[in-house]
């Protein structure tokens, strides 16, 4: 007697352990009518494996979603074909944006980072404190920069011409983050959606076969009762 017996699957027609396959009256009655428009000779009573089962539930969840919601984007045509591969849409967005940079796209984070804190805030004003102070007539007889400080308003408009679009670099890079979350979030949640209605049509239809075997051994009993009374 073989621990693992193997299975025939009606699709691809291969020995499969039973584990890896699944009979065809506990399949979603509509993926089973996606299984029999390209499948006539189908069997209520055969089974069919995990590999195009799977592959089936992508094709129905591609057709429920193109009937919804039209033609298929991109983010949603990789929701149903993680959904056939059985894989993982969580990832670290951060790292894979890191990852992909650039040394100046890097540098302008750095740059803008560093622009926007109370460190930059302190030295600025230092140093256009010593500047005013060194270049006053008190200090010294012969200033490099007199009164009214035309070099300083020329190193302080350069500063602020190149300044600003780094701050635009940084800040464009920081929307791409954004948006590479969002796209991120909707193809998990967009996921978990065809999922959970999944997963409620699967209890509906274990719940429904639970029924109808329950009403099998309560007429069963009907029987061997009417029996029983019979013979006495």
């Amino acid at each position: 007697m073989t621990r693992n017996p193997l299975i025939e699957c009606q699709i691809c027609h291969q020995q499969k352990p039973a584990s890896q396959v699944l009979p065809s009256d506990l399949v979603r009655n509509s993926v089973l009518e996606l299984i029999k428009r390209q499948h006539p000779e189908w069997s209520p009573s055969g089974y069919v494996c995990l590999a195009d089962l799977n592959r089936y539930r992508a094709l129905h969840v591609e057709e429920m979603l193109q009937s919804e919601r039209g033609e298929l984007s991109q983010l949603e045509q990789d929701v149903v074909h993680s959904l056939q591969d059985e894989e993982l849409l969580a990832e670290n967005v951060e790292e894979e944006l890191a990852g992909k940079a650039t040394y100046g796209e890097k540098l302008s984070d750095r740059l803008a980072s560093f622009g926007g804190s109370w460190t930059f805030i302190g030295l600025f004003g230092a140093v256009l404190v010593a500047w005013i102070v060194s270049n006053t007539t008190l200090v010294t007889a012969r200033p490099f920069d007199p009164f009214p400080f035309i070099l300083l308003n020329l190193v302080l408009s350069c500063i602020a011409a190149i300044q600003a679009p780094v701050i635009m670099m940084s800040q464009n890079r920081q929307e791409a983050k954004d948006r590479a979350r969002a796209e991120h979030d909707f193809r998990i949640n967009l996921k978990a959606e065809v999922e959970i209605r999944q997963l409620h049509a699967k209890l509906d239809l274990l719940l429904t076969h639970q029924w109808q075997r329950l009403l099998e051994i309560q007429q069963l009993q009907v029987d061997l009762m009417g029996e029983i009374a019979a013979k006495k």
